[in-house]
């Protein structure tokens, strides 16, 4: 009998696969219900073997997530030549896009925000890196009015409300909640007095 297929792939072609299955199986059942002996079987290979890729069961449902954001944050940036305001909006709606494929992975990503440090720390960079491309996009440079970079930073967190609600009631197209969300965050930079950012005093 052959060797099953994982046995024969290079080293990172097996590790991404085994964080593909394991995105999924964690997406579909609670983290408590899943452990490291279902998801090597699951994977047809040895719990030994899925331990020595990753340590614990926390530690794959981190790297899980983290190729994730790897992979949001390769499809939400934009083309370098795109000026300001259509950069944002095509980086918010590859977002939004991601999301509707995502539903479930991004619902668990905010569930464990709480309860498991690392995805904390792992949002928090998120965030940081994007409010950070954000201000860089608009020209507010590497040290921005502090008004500015609250009025971006503070954004970031409403748009999981937004996004939330939109998920729940299913009323509103994507880019109407787009749209809505780029006009949020042009009243919040009117607010902060720089209006003239992203033209939201156009």
């Amino acid at each position: 009998m052959s060797e099953p297929a994982y046995r024969r792939l290079h080293v990172h072609e097996r590790r991404r696969q085994l964080l593909e299955l394991a995105a999924e199986l964690f997406a579909t059942h609670a983290f408590a219900e899943l452990s490291m002996a279902r998801i090597a079987r699951e994977a047809g290979i040895s719990k030994a073997l899925l331990y020595h890729y990753f340590p614990s069961k926390q530690e794959l449902f981190v790297a899980t997530l983290q190729q994730a954001t790897e992979e949001l944050t390769a499809a939400t940036e934009p083309p370098a030549e795109l000026a300001p305001p259509a950069a944002l909006a095509q980086s918010v709606d590859a977002f939004l896009a991601w999301i509707e494929a995502h539903e479930t992975a991004y619902r668990k990503l905010l569930e464990s925000v709480g309860s498991v440090p690392e995805v904390r720390a792992l949002v928090d960079e998120v965030r940081d890196r994007t409010s950070a491309r954000i201000l860089d996009g608009i020209g507010a440079g590497p040290n921005p009015p502090p008004r500015v970079r609250t009025a971006v930073r503070s954004w970031l967190w409403q748009m999981d409300g937004a996004i939330l609600d939109w998920l729940e009631h299913r009323d509103l197209a994507r880019t109407e909640l787009r749209d809505f969300l780029l006009g949020a965050l042009a009243g919040a930079l009117m607010a902060a007095g720089a209006a003239e950012l992203l033209g939201a005093g156009g």
